[in-house]
């Protein structure tokens, strides 16, 4: 497990944010819209963006959607999100992710993951939780929702964890988070702007 987290770890000193895709439905089942989104995270990754995690769906043809991704970009750093199940896990480790992170801190998930040697990140927000996965040797956390952190948690005294921010977050906020002692932050409803990825985040690879 280590070898995953300090692979991960690296990840996240290349590039500070993770650009988190929600699908709806009809992007399984319409081929323009889904051709179009290839179009543009195509040039997403021509512009260097390496961390991306897809919100897991209990839709049948979401396995597929996100293994295209898997062998279309080999080198990127692909993971899942939303995870609350032994399922979304399972669907997550078929298609051989990288990483999966969960909304918030579930203990029984967590060692489950462990148990397969698969880095799953818990969404955290306060103290009884932190401690407790850190209990586990969990080295690698998303403060979930930011905005709502319990105030006791400052997480410059966990010098050995890496810290992420998430919970609506634009690419306008990654350099305050990064001042503040995270990694990376998540970039999910606030990426979006009339269906189609926010132009800044393309200006934001483009400069960085």
């Amino acid at each position: 497990m280590n070898n995953k987290e300090d692979s991960f770890s690296e990840f996240l000193k290349t590039e500070s944010f993770f650009l988190l895709i929600k699908p709806e439905n009809n992007i399984y089942s319409n081929t323009s819209i889904r051709n179009s989104f290839f179009e543009e995270l195509e040039c997403l990754v021509k512009l260097g963006l390496k961390n991306i995690e897809i919100s897991w769906s209990n839709n049948e043809k979401w396995f597929d959607f996100v293994h295209d991704i898997k062998i279309k970009y080999p080198r990127i750093n692909l993971g899942s999100a939303s995870i609350v199940n032994k399922k979304s896990l399972e669907d997550s480790l078929k298609i051989g992710l990288n990483f999966s992170m969960m909304k918030f801190w579930d203990k029984d998930l967590f060692n489950y993951a462990q148990s397969k040697n698969y880095l799953l990140i818990p969404g955290i927000n306060n103290l009884k939780d932190l401690k407790e996965a850190i209990d586990l040797s969990c080295n690698i956390i998303k403060i979930y929702p930011i905005k709502s952190k319990d105030s006791s948690i400052d997480i410059l005294n966990y010098k050995n964890i890496d810290f992420i921010a998430a919970g609506g977050l634009s690419i306008n906020d990654s350099k305050t988070y990064k001042s503040l002692g995270y990694k990376a932050i998540v970039i999910g409803n606030k990426g979006i702007i009339k269906k189609k990825f926010d132009p800044k985040i393309y200006e934001w690879l483009k400069n960085n």
